[in-house]
């Protein structure tokens, strides 16, 4: 019965093979594959409803078109007027992060079979999202500006006999910009499904213990439950603009040496 009830918050990260067995086969489809592919074609039906061109646009239109204008709008602000060359990718990467977050919140679970997967909340996810925006900096810096990129790691008014120390400082902050910008939304998004996993498992518990104790347990905790979920509501948005947001500045960096 202990065994029964035992808290496993961990268990809804746990990557398993829908086709095939993890330790045999080259190529499994996992549940991370299979929501990976839901979340595309959602982006992909989202996007085909805002592309009808009306003059007097729907409100799937105007909503497409509006969400392509703010990260439009975020990448030349933070990029200049070379920013539109990088909507392509800031676009993506924000709208992939954004669907993913949200659609990892759906109630599907109510059906066991349904249980949603939230691919942004394994690392290999986030750390190639990372390591991609990180390749863009770095091809586009060497290509625009060839060694000089290297000076990005020199502060303008460096004092020479400062720059021994300075220099390591800089090439270190540079290396981690890619692992920090992956590890941040990781942690936000394994964190709040945590919290509603340990919560709601405390809901039902209370329940079960058919007792005053008990239910006062499950009214804390579902109080709890609709606080965490509405912040989650909020950190989904916000981490997929601070993704994209830091990736248009570290762009900018690249292009303007800043």
């Amino acid at each position: 019965m202990a065994a029964a009830s035992k808290i496993d918050p961990m268990h809804q990260f746990q990557i398993e093979g829908l086709s095939g067995q993890l330790s045999g086969a080259p190529f499994v489809f996992t549940n991370s594959a299979l929501w990976m592919m839901i979340v595309l074609g959602a982006i992909l039906l989202f996007m085909w409803g805002g592309m009808k061109r009306e003059i007097v646009p729907g409100r799937w239109q105007a909503a497409v078109e509006g969400l392509v204008g703010f990260v439009t709008g975020l990448a030349m602000t933070n990029i200049g007027k070379e920013g539109r060359a990088y909507v392509p990718w800031i676009f993506t990467v924000f709208v992939f992060i954004l669907f993913s977050n949200y659609m990892g919140l759906m109630p599907f679970g109510i059906v066991e079979a349904a249980h949603p997967f939230t691919v942004t909340s394994q690392f290999t996810v986030t750390g190639l999202l990372a390591v991609i925006s990180f390749g863009i900096v770095l091809i586009v810096g060497i290509a625009k500006h060839g060694l000089k990129f290297f000076s990005l790691f020199v502060p303008h008014g460096t004092p020479i006999g400062l720059m021994p120390l300075i220099v390591p400082i800089e090439i270190i902050s540079f290396m981690v910009r890619p692992f920090s910008l992956a590890l941040r939304l990781f942690v936000a998004m394994i964190a709040g499904h945590i919290l509603v996993e340990v919560f709601g498992n405390f809901m039902v518990q209370g329940l079960n213990a058919h007792s005053a104790l008990g239910v006062f347990v499950w009214a804390i905790s579902f109080i709890f439950v609709l606080g965490v979920n509405a912040l989650e509501l909020l950190v989904c948005g916000i981490q997929a603009y601070v993704f994209a947001l830091l990736t248009s500045l570290y762009i900018n960096d690249a292009v303007h040496l800043h």
